[in-house]
């Protein structure tokens, strides 16, 4: 567990900032690649990113701060600490947003929309791959504790007084869990977008596939502070999943019935 890559006095490289990084460039230069196979611009795809990027970042702040709306109502002072500034937020939150905020664009620059989302769907699921690891590097988005040979140990106490991850207890790696299944999201979707479909179907089967993967991962999450809904019942991120299985699904079922084939040049 490495939270921090450099350490210099006033200068810090958290590994997670890193990472996150990593993640956006590694997303947006797929997207790219796949817009230039596609016949596409790849630098209105970059310039997609960017909006991508301060959209993602805002909008899972903003559903963090209604997520735990009680705690931070009581302690308005919170929203500007270090350790609300430091964290990742709620990633649906940022999701949501960077949807809203590229269809804008994509509409502003008269873009083909489903075309565009589709591309850019492996990208978005091989950025959260990489992203995990810097969750994991950080101690964020910790499990539950566990009995299995597998179970994770974290022991750095910087990590504990910025995150809260508890430590010297084996805890369920959610992070890995997390990061392994959306790289194999990334090549199952690589795989589809390089063969016939219907123009919407790859961005929507990875919402509907990632939707179904982090609800089961939301119960072996440890870190209650990501906030709940129905009386505990669920997480946020799982209320959110049903909701976008749902009206994913809805919008398959349309788009495949007016079908119109489209296949990656690649």
């Amino acid at each position: 567990m490495f939270p921090k890559i450099l350490d210099l006095g006033p200068l810090t490289i958290h590994t997670y900032g890193l990472m996150l990084a990593l993640a956006f460039i590694a997303g947006i230069w797929l997207a790219s690649r796949n817009a230039a196979k596609a016949g596409l611009n790849p630098d209105s795809i970059w310039n997609l990113g960017l909006i991508i990027i301060f959209s993602a970042l805002v909008g899972a702040k903003l559903l963090l701060f209604v997520s735990d709306y009680a705690y931070y109502s009581e302690n308005p002072r919170e929203i500007f600490s270090l350790a609300t500034l430091r964290s990742s937020g709620v990633y649906y939150g940022g999701l949501m947003l960077a949807l809203a905020a590229s269809a804008w664009y994509l509409h502003r620059a008269k873009l083909p929309s489903w075309k565009v989302a589709d591309i850019t769907a492996p990208g978005i699921a091989l950025g959260q791959a990489i992203g995990r690891i810097g969750c994991l590097s950080a101690g964020c988005c910790y499990g539950k504790p566990t009995t299995m040979p597998w179970g994770i140990t974290f022991t750095n106490q910087y990590s504990y007084e910025n995150v809260g991850v508890p430590l010297n207890i084996p805890l369920h790696p959610t992070q890995i869990y997390e990061s392994v299944g959306t790289f194999l999201l990334f090549l199952l979707l690589m795989w589809r977008l390089k063969r016939e479909h219907f123009l919407g179907q790859i961005i929507l089967e990875y919402l509907m596939l990632y939707a179904a993967l982090r609800f089961v991962i939301e119960f072996y999450r440890g870190d209650d502070d990501r906030g709940f809904v129905l009386h505990g019942l669920l997480s946020t991120s799982q209320f959110i999943g049903i909701i976008t299985i749902l009206v994913s699904a809805v919008a398959y079922a349309y788009l495949r019935r007016r079908r119109r084939p489209e296949a990656s040049a690649a």
